[in-house]
């Protein structure tokens, strides 16, 4: 018999046309990973989960089914939180966009889910100022979490030792490595790496990252880089999205 799943905390990710009256929703979930799960009905005016499926909320879902697609059984909304606006919202998506490129299906990621969960919650916020610090150290415990973050209190390369004053990048291709950048953008001191890392190995890793707030600024581009390197892509969908509006 297909396993049924009840009571499983989840967000939805992403939601696709599948016949005039039902969607396919991409679900990142606690115990299960990201999984894929037909809503049949769904958008029918008298569905129950037209009000419930939305992106950036916190949900309960109940699923079923052993093929790749499952089949949503319910959706509660668990409350808490508004949905966020303007800019946080687009950062909403953003965090999404970087999930379904880079999470492989059913691999559950149980403390990733936890961080995207306190993520959104800072998203729907009413702090402009904590925005960037919470994507930044989002970012760093993604790459983290799926192995694609070199330790950063050592070289790469050597595994030599940071020296405290001197400067480093992140690179995709070479990991922390020394930097000549003499301004100092695109690039930390060793003291800093090191900090970060000891953030990062702390016991509730997103709120210590967070607490280095004053290196986000020399660190969003050198994520940036390593991120679109590991998605294949130049620029991300909702990252051109955010530049076009910001042209405007």
């Amino acid at each position: 018999m297909a396993k049924r799943i009840a009571d499983e905390p989840a967000f939805v990710l992403h939601r696709y046309d599948w016949s005039e009256s039902s969607l396919i929703l991409e679900v990142l979930t606690r115990h299960h990973g990201r999984i894929a799960v037909v809503a049949k009905g769904a958008k029918k005016p008298s569905s129950n989960f037209r009000p419930v499926l939305l992106p950036l909320q916190p949900l309960l879902v109940a699923f079923g089914g052993d093929a790749e697609i499952r089949t949503l059984k319910s959706a509660e909304w668990v409350g808490g939180q508004v949905m966020p606006t303007g800019e946080a919202l687009l950062s909403g998506y953003y965090l999404n966009e970087l999930l379904l490129r880079l999470l492989a299906r059913d691999d559950p990621h149980p403390a990733l889910f936890d961080v995207y969960a306190a993520t959104v919650r800072m998203l729907a916020g009413e702090d402009p100022q904590a925005l960037q610090p919470a994507l930044r150290a989002f970012e760093l415990l993604l790459l983290r979490e799926i192995g694609l973050l070199p330790t950063l209190d050592a070289q790469t390369a050597t595994l030599a030792p940071l020296e405290p004053d001197q400067r480093y990048a992140l690179r995709a291709e070479g990991g922390l490595v020394e930097s000549g950048d003499a301004d100092g953008r695109g690039s930390l001191t060793g003291a800093q790496w090191q900090a970060l890392q000891v953030a990062l190995d702390d016991p509730a890793p997103f709120r210590a990252t967070l607490l280095e707030g004053a290196t986000m600024g020399e660190l969003k581009p050198q994520l940036r880089a390593l991120l679109h390197y590991h998605c294949g892509v130049a620029t991300l969908r909702t990252r051109q999205l955010m530049m076009d509006l910001q042209a405007l």
